[in-house]
């Protein structure tokens, strides 16, 4: 497994995929075969997405590690995820914002929630809190957040989400149609006013709730 991850860690480096060091070594870390089926375990760092039942997919790792990066992270940041998933974006999320910081994540469907807990706890991650329930309309009780960030493809921004970001924060999310989405980048500014990027094409599964598909 150490061989397959140091190789995809070159192919990041040689492609200027990723070079946040704090960002590798949470790949480093956060062992991916504890958040894949059992049965493909061998294919943890294969770079590709992995189902995970439920109709749902990790990731592949270039896409993690980029979206990770994108994201600017430092330590004690207070992070919402959508989309928890198997849990390995909240498990690396929490390597890099260490243990004064705090990650809420959200999952909609609640076996994979379980799931996610369950790997967690193995993966001995601490200060990670899983929510079950609509997160695209985010979580304002623990708002606002230093960065928010999308791991299913949304048809907009929502609104509720833009609200629960800190001033000077990051969202990150996958917008577009079910075909097909750009990652898109809002950085909040002063004023009500918004930043926008285009980080590039990226198919996800669709985000479920009030604000998804």
């Amino acid at each position: 497994m150490d061989k397959k991850l140091e190789g995809l860690i070159s192919y990041w480096h040689r492609r200027g995929i990723v070079r946040d060091k704090k960002v590798l070594e949470a790949f480093r870390e956060v062992r991916r075969e504890l958040f894949v089926p059992s049965n493909l375990a061998e294919d943890a760092y294969a770079d590709v997405a992995l189902p995970i039942g439920y109709g749902q997919t990790i990731s592949q790792p270039s896409t993690v590690a980029a979206m990770t990066q994108a994201l600017v992270l430092k330590a004690g940041m207070r992070v919402l995820e959508i989309g928890t998933g198997s849990g390995y974006q909240a498990a690396l999320l929490s390597c890099i914002v260490g243990p004064r910081g705090r990650i809420f994540t959200t999952e909609i469907i609640p076996e994979l929630a379980t799931l996610a807990r369950k790997n967690l706890a193995q993966a001995k991650i601490k200060n990670v809190r899983i929510l079950e329930l609509d997160g695209s309309e985010g979580y304002a009780k623990e708002a606002p957040f230093d960065r928010i960030i999308f791991t299913a493809a949304s048809p907009e921004v929502p609104l509720p989400l833009l609200a629960q970001l800190k001033e000077g924060g990051i969202l990150l999310a996958p917008v577009g149609s079910l075909l097909g989405q750009h990652m898109i980048r809002v950085r909040k500014l002063s004023g009500g006013k918004r930043q926008e990027e285009n980080l590039g094409e990226y198919i996800f599964v669709p985000l479920r709730g009030k604000w998804g598909f």
